[in-house]
């Protein structure tokens, strides 16, 4: 795979359970800075930046609280950005109702609540990513530069982070298994 100059910015917790394995979807509204028009997926590839921001033990579904500390090994320090995982996307679908958004809670970590709030944002929907995700030996480590601050979800990196050496969180295997439970 060639280098990735791109990162997206998820809660930590997600990040965790995504190089776990224990879900491969990402749930997406977007930030504020997303502007009038909200999320979209812009990147087909991306590092995941696991953010501090915002997330709560009572926005998780109870028995995946446990992904908060798990995520601490990433907390930034040092004016300094982990990205451990790079996602590759393999759908998108928007959600147009709650049951929708709803139905697809056991599939991650997230509380239905917090799944409920996210639909309703701004304006009802919500973006599924099917995601496979890659870890790479280390995280990479990059400066937190001024021009990453701020509630958006793409962020374009200084310089592109190597891709060598990623092992998948999931087997093939595994990874099918995974999305065929996803609901269409």
């Amino acid at each position: 795979m060639s280098p990735c100059s791109v990162a997206c910015k998820e809660w930590a917790a997600v990040c965790a359970a995504l190089a776990a394995g224990r879900q491969t979807i990402l749930l997406r509204k977007g930030g504020i800075d997303e502007g009038p028009n909200g999320f979209r997926v812009a990147h087909n590839r991306f590092w995941l930046w696991p953010t501090q921001f915002h997330q709560q033990p009572e926005q998780l579904h109870p028995a995946d609280a446990h992904w908060l500390t798990a995520a601490r090994v990433w907390q930034t320090h040092e004016q300094r950005v982990a990205l451990p995982l790079l996602a590759e996307v393999h759908g998108v679908h928007e959600l147009a109702t709650e049951a929708a958004a709803v139905e697809l809670a056991p599939e991650q970590i997230l509380a239905v609540e917090t799944v409920r709030q996210r639909f309703y944002y701004r304006q009802p929907g919500l973006f599924v990513l099917v995601l496979r995700v890659f870890i790479p030996p280390r995280p990479h480590w990059i400066d937190d530069l001024p021009e990453y601050a701020g509630c958006k979800s793409w962020v374009p990196l200084a310089a592109a982070c190597e891709t060598i050496d990623l092992k998948p969180a999931l087997s093939e295997e595994e990874w099918q298994q995974m999305i065929e439970r996803i609901p269409r």
